[in-house]
């Protein structure tokens, strides 16, 4: 007897944005840092948005689509034990499930790690995080290494194994961009679907914009130039 299919909304619209937005601003950090020179420029811009975007996605995570919560993707140890024996559970194949919690948490950790110590980063030519001006020469020199020489290569760690995890899921059938893209899962039992009107994009919209607001906040504490 075939199965009865549930079209649900798991990734709210605000989460696919953020999502995409994501991707596009840390190509950019990894691009201009690369180049450097004049590129700087466009880094702390880049640097600004991620940040943004990291603030907005924490805000979202308590009060976003029911999915895009973490709440929803928040496992304890035995949950974990218990996928990876092939013991999960329905919820565990809606959202992200345990072992991809820990990467989006990871992610998100790391990417606010390289973000803040780029705000305290100085490389001592022409180039200065906003920040540098309110801690110890000691504290800039430990952000700078870390932001240069530790943190850019956790992150593409993580990225690469983004990437090599989502390539595992398609070849078992499951379209993990796909979702990213339109926001929609098929499955054989219906759960409750993510919030996603009218309503939620605004307050979505709402909570960026503050977000942006403190993050140029941030940014305005550089010290002037002579």
């Amino acid at each position: 007897m075939n199965q009865h299919i549930h079209k649900i909304r798991v990734w709210d619209l605000p989460t696919r944005l953020f999502h995409w937005a994501l991707v596009a601003a840390v190509i950019g950090l990894a691009i201009t840092g690369t180049v450097g020179g004049n590129a700087m420029v466009w880094h702390f811009r880049f640097g600004y948005s991620v940040l943004t975007l990291l603030l907005f996605r924490i805000v979202w995570g308590l009060v976003g689509g029911r999915w895009s919560r973490f709440g929803a993707f928040i496992y304890s140890p035995a949950s974990v034990i218990n996928y990876l024996k092939g013991k999960g559970k329905l919820e565990h194949g809606v959202g992200h499930n345990p072992i991809g919690a820990g990467s989006v948490f990871a992610m998100l950790g790391f990417l606010l790690a390289q973000v803040g110590t780029g705000l305290l980063s100085d490389d001592e030519i022409a180039f200065a995080g906003p920040l540098t001006r309110f801690v110890s020469n000691a504290t800039v020199g430990l952000a700078t290494n870390y932001h240069t020489n530790i943190g850019k290569w956790i992150l593409l760690a993580l990225v690469l194994l983004h990437v090599a995890a989502i390539v595992v899921y398609l070849r078992r059938k499951h379209n993990l961009v796909g979702a990213m893209l339109h926001g929609d899962k098929e499955l054989v039992t219906a759960v409750p679907a993510s919030r996603d009107d009218t309503a939620s994009r605004l307050l979505a919209l709402g909570v960026l914009l503050v977000c942006a607001a403190g993050v140029y906040w941030i940014s305005s504490q550089a010290a002037p130039a002579f």
